[in-house]
């Protein structure tokens, strides 16, 4: 359905129990040698330039982070918080839980003069798998600068660009050269099969890092030092990303002929870990129809009313299932 189901690469393994013996407090602004290998990955990976280690703060996975940050930047009634028209479920509920408006939108003429503090965007998307284009996420920094909102960019899936090449909202090609008013959220779960450890990172602008820094720091909102270190030796090595990747590429062949086979059709999933598919029927018949064969999916109106008509299907299972889900769906009757 959605979690990582491939072993946890050895060097980030070995990474945490070298560091197992950690008595003492964490670091909540994370270790220097986290922060640097953070710097060093976006800019090697996503070429994201002129980010300091200063505004770089580890996370407790990245779910963590999205349902708080409204809090976090003090946001109430009278807010508003925008999130996309198909998403995932937390950019809402962290809005809620903070007291803040919410509007799902996807179109900046859609926003009027309402006194919005916040804009969620999320490239690659979940569950969609759409990469918003670089001249889309220049529009929606100008828009913000403009009149002063935070822009947070859920990138959780930046490393899997399929049909599209997804980019950071740090590029300078996005931002101007420049972070300010921007976060870009970062987990380890997709990358490096990290979901179990509860590793994330945000980064972008300095002031506001600072800010969510100070709260953090009394809220308890602490990575623990084995989970760090091993996040550092995860973010320095690209060979376990790289075949990770290999192993999703092979996958999404597999599951994207099965299911054409049985007469979906497949729209954006450009890049991600999922496939956003639709047979022209309500999500609920789709979902019934596929546990029939033993496929488990996620309804498509999980993550709004525009999904209703769409099913998400994951990546994250084993070869061997991923192997049986596609010969039961080329064997299945073919709805006309």
């Amino acid at each position: 359905m959605g979690t990582p189901v491939d072993p946890v690469p050895a060097v980030v393994q070995e990474a945490l129990r070298a560091a197992a013996d950690s008595p003492g407090y964490p670091q909540t602004h994370g270790t220097p040698a986290l922060r640097q290998a953070a710097v060093d990955w976006l800019a090697r990976r996503h070429g994201v330039s002129g980010l300091s280690p200063d505004a770089v703060l580890p996370t407790i996975g990245s779910k963590e982070f999205i349902a708080w940050l409204p809090q976090l930047l003090g946001l109430g009634a009278g807010d508003v918080v925008v999130v996309p028209e198909l998403a995932y479920p937390t950019y809402e509920v962290g809005a809620r839980l903070a007291g803040t408006q919410v509007l799902a939108a996807d179109s900046l003429t859609a926003l009027g003069p309402r006194r919005i503090a916040l804009v969620w965007i999320n490239s690659p998307a979940n569950p969609t798998g759409r990469v918003l284009p670089p001249e889309h996420l220049r529009k929606i920094v100008a828009w913000a600068r403009e009149r002063d909102v935070v822009v947070a960019s859920d990138e959780c899936y930046l490393e899997l660009g399929w049909d599209r090449t997804p980019m950071s909202v740090l590029h300078e090609d996005v931002s101007g050269g420049r972070h300010d008013n921007l976060l870009a959220v970062h987990s380890l779960s997709k990358r490096s099969n990290l979901a179990g450890y509860r590793a994330g990172l945000v980064a972008g602008d300095a002031t506001l890092i600072g800010r969510l820094l100070e709260v953090r720091r009394h809220a308890g909102m602490i990575v623990p030092a084995p989970v760090q270190a091993a996040m550092a030796a995860a973010l320095d090595d690209d060979g376990h990303a790289d075949l990770q990747r290999d192993r999703y590429a092979a996958r999404r062949t597999a599951l994207r002929a099965a299911l054409a086979a049985a007469g979906f059709r497949i729209e954006h999933s450009e890049a991600g870990l999922y496939l956003w598919v639709t047979r022209d029927e309500d999500c609920g018949q789709t979902v019934a129809g596929l546990a029939e064969l033993g496929i488990l999916v996620a309804p498509g109106s999980f993550y709004g009313p525009a999904g209703q008509r769409h099913v998400r299907v994951a990546l994250t299972a084993t070869d061997e299932r991923v192997h049986a889900a596609s010969t039961r769906l080329t064997a299945a009757p073919r709805r006309s």
